[in-house]
């Protein structure tokens, strides 16, 4: 570890810090250079990624929380490759929505929810390290966008539907390289390296460095979270190892029995090498299982 400037990755302080009323400011300001308006939280809810477990540093991590305006913002942070992620974040977020709203209650009642994924492994194919997509109903003929009549506070006012729907933000952390020239910049580049400028004002990282400092952990913290990074070194050496022996193994079977035949193979093998390496690890099967993409049933026969 570098000693001054360096901060606790943002997985980790997700996980361990942010849950505290007092360092809501950090979240706030990565949430509101993100959707560029300022965001206020009033609470943090309840989540899957709340709950601790023996396999916590394979785990993705996440924090649920409600906004000043009754928006629910869910921060995610992805440290592995998994297969369908776009459905499974699709899935918590309706899970979300049907949470929030009781039986009997009008629809007006549904929050906006904002999905935020920090993802630390390869995803998707492009040439941007942030996305963002939302429902847009555009005209087939005309291109216009659809404009809806909703009720609010007694007043009836026009709407764009992407106002009310899902938003999903996308940060492909690893596939940032530039020097900063923003406030989001700044947020990639210490949620990338844990550096923070020294004479930053962008929202939340000044509280991070007055939070967040490596050298202020307790000796127990230190080795708690020292053990984290050195896990995730491990684990992205499997992945990769795993992928190149079973890039090799293709081409091998390829060579001798066909190359689109020997690619499935080699794939399949590379999964299953992924699989062993991660049972030896300790991880369950079911989350072997959203990983690879291979059945519980499969990676029950490599034990």
């Amino acid at each position: 570890m570098e000693e001054d400037n360096t901060y606790i990755r943002f997985d980790w302080a997700i996980k361990h810090m942010l849950r505290d009323k007092a360092n809501f400011g950090i979240l706030e300001g990565l949430i509101s250079v993100l959707l560029g308006e300022e965001v206020k939280i009033s609470e943090i809810l309840e989540s899957e990624g709340n709950q601790e477990s023996e396999s916590d540093k394979f785990n993705r991590v996440d924090i649920k929380a409600r906004n000043s305006k009754g928006h629910i913002i869910i921060v995610e942070v992805q440290l592995t490759r998994q297969l369908h992620y776009l459905e499974r974040i699709l899935y918590g977020v309706c899970k979300t929505i049907t949470e929030h709203i009781s039986k009997g209650e009008k629809y007006d009642q549904v929050k906006k929810v904002y999905s935020i994924s920090i993802l630390y492994c390869d995803f998707g194919q492009g040439a941007d390290y942030v996305y963002q997509g939302s429902t847009h109903f555009k005209g087939i003929h005309t291109g216009d966008e659809l404009k809806v009549s909703m009720k609010e506070e007694g007043v009836i006012v026009q709407h764009f539907p992407r106002e009310v729907f899902p938003e999903y933000y996308l940060i492909r952390v690893n596939e940032y390289d530039k020097i900063p020239e923003s406030p989001l910049d700044e947020w990639i580049t210490y949620l990338k390296t844990g550096k923070v400028r020294d004479d930053t004002r962008t929202p939340g990282l000044q509280e991070v460095k007055k939070k967040l400092q490596y050298l202020s952990m307790s000796p127990k913290e230190r080795r708690a979270y020292d053990a984290h990074i050195d896990a995730i070194m491990v684990q992205n050496d499997v992945l990769d190892t795993a992928r190149d022996e079973g890039l090799e193994e293709g081409l091998k079977i390829g060579r001798a029995e066909g190359l689109a035949e020997g690619r499935e193979q080699g794939r399949m093998e590379g999964l299953r090498s992924v699989a062993r390496r991660f049972i030896a690890l300790g991880m369950s099967d079911r989350e072997i299982a959203e990983m690879t993409g291979l059945t519980e049933d499969e990676i029950r026969t490599l034990h």
